[in-house]
């Protein structure tokens, strides 16, 4: 308790989680910019439809992480359920001697993994379909929300979300080997449409969002044959 109290909360001591049992969660004492963040984390995971819990105890093995840590864990591996865990670290770079950078991270147990995989189907060969554009965060929110849309009805996305100029994002569209490129600004947001190019020809044409889900067979054909 004096020496490292953050043990206290990953103690597997019964004694231990008694004492833990009636002490304050540490979600009572977020600062606002703090609680706005993780407000905008949960927000946008049940926005993808990723289930999770809040665990006020959750302690990561390092003192430098900021904002969220996390763990992702599975039912299918018994007591060792973790197979990753990390969480945002902004302060890090810096304090390394570089520059002020945001930053996330994490970790997988390669052979926890490893047996997860087994236990799905062979994975299809590398490939990619689609290169998604974004700028702006209404922009952003809503193409992770189509990508991992895209990415349920099979197609593979690669999502850009470097805020980087359009200019910059397009060259790494082209160097991607992606077929074709869905673009999302502040316009496209608004209207939830997204501009779809095909890499190959050129040829570019303003699309809704839903729309662009509904014709799944079409874009299927498209990308096979560009």
């Amino acid at each position: 308790m004096t020496r490292n109290p953050l043990r206290i909360l990953d103690s597997k001591n019964e004694r231990t989680q008694e004492i833990v049992t009636g002490a304050p969660s540490i979600l009572e004492y977020l600062g606002d910019e703090s609680r706005s963040h993780f407000d905008r984390v949960q927000q946008m995971l049940t926005n993808l439809g990723i289930s999770y819990q809040l665990n006020p105890r959750l302690v990561r093995g390092l003192d430098y992480y900021t904002y969220t840590a996390f763990e992702i864990i599975s039912d299918d591996l018994g007591a060792q359920a973790t197979v990753c865990g990390g969480g945002r670290y902004d302060g890090l770079v810096k304090e390394l001697g570089g520059p002020d950078t945001a930053a996330v991270g994490w970790a997988m147990g390669v052979e926890r993994l490893i047996i997860l995989l087994q236990k799905l189907q062979p994975l299809p060969a590398p490939n990619l379909d689609f290169y998604l554009v974004s700028r702006g965060e209404k922009a952003e929110q809503q193409s992770v929300l189509l990508a991992q849309k895209l990415r349920g009805a099979g197609f593979s996305v690669e999502i850009d979300l470097s805020g980087s100029a359009f200019g910059k994002q397009f060259k790494r569209a082209d160097r991607s080997g992606a077929v074709a490129c869905l673009v999302l600004g502040d316009a496209e947001a608004e209207n939830e449409t997204v501009q779809l190019k095909w890499l190959a020809s050129g040829s570019q044409s303003a699309i809704g969002q839903s729309e662009l889900l509904a014709m799944t067979d079409e874009l299927q054909l498209k990308i096979k044959n560009p």
